[in-house]
């Protein structure tokens, strides 16, 4: 039996019944017997990102932040467009990031989830390029108009999301599995 990896995830709604968050709930379900997924979905308690104390004196939320994602076998970002781009709170802890190297050749998967999402995932792709991490076309996933595809219990109604995200898995799992292969 193949040890379960760790996954780290970032919820970039701030929102506590988030279609987001019912999204990484049904893909805990679904990824439960190979994947040990570490739900953040925190991004208000994070400070506003300062510069000089990134590199100098990082707060303690900060590095618990930072770390969680070096430890991780892989992270997954699941987030909703706000006015045609990613929340805030994202950027921001996205932001303390950038003077490290946690997401440099990181697996990630990334899932936009929103009424359209479609500038909200151009932009989130081209923010995680920007700090290096790995990921490919099959390992990210925009889904549209949410709000019709899920019920308040957190179900998917809609066949072709719920085999969008078990491709997505699928792709995520072989990303992270390559990833583990260490190099000769």
């Amino acid at each position: 039996m193949t040890e379960k990896k760790d996954i780290f995830v970032i919820v970039g709604s701030a929102s506590k019944n988030s279609a987001n968050l019912k999204i990484i709930d049904y893909l805990g379900r679904l990824t439960n017997t190979r994947f040990h997924l570490s739900v953040f979905e925190d991004l208000k308690t994070l400070p506003p990102f300062d510069p000089e104390l990134s590199i100098s004196d990082p707060p303690a939320h900060i590095l618990f932040f930072r770390n969680s994602i070096a430890k991780a076998d892989g992270i997954i970002i699941c987030t909703p467009e706000y006015i045609f781009s990613i929340p805030s709170g994202l950027k921001n802890a996205i932001e303390w990031c950038v003077s490290t190297t946690v997401f440099s050749g990181k697996p990630v998967g990334l899932i936009t989830a929103s009424a359209s999402g479609e500038k909200a995932h151009e932009a989130l792709q081209l923010i995680m390029k920007t700090v290096m991490a790995k990921f490919t076309e099959e390992t990210t996933l925009l889904i549209p108009g949410i709000k019709g595809k899920i019920n308040e219990r957190g179900e998917i109604r809609d066949e072709q999301t719920k085999q969008a995200l078990e491709r997505f898995f699928g792709a995520f799992q072989t990303l992270v599995a390559k990833e583990q292969v260490p190099s000769l």
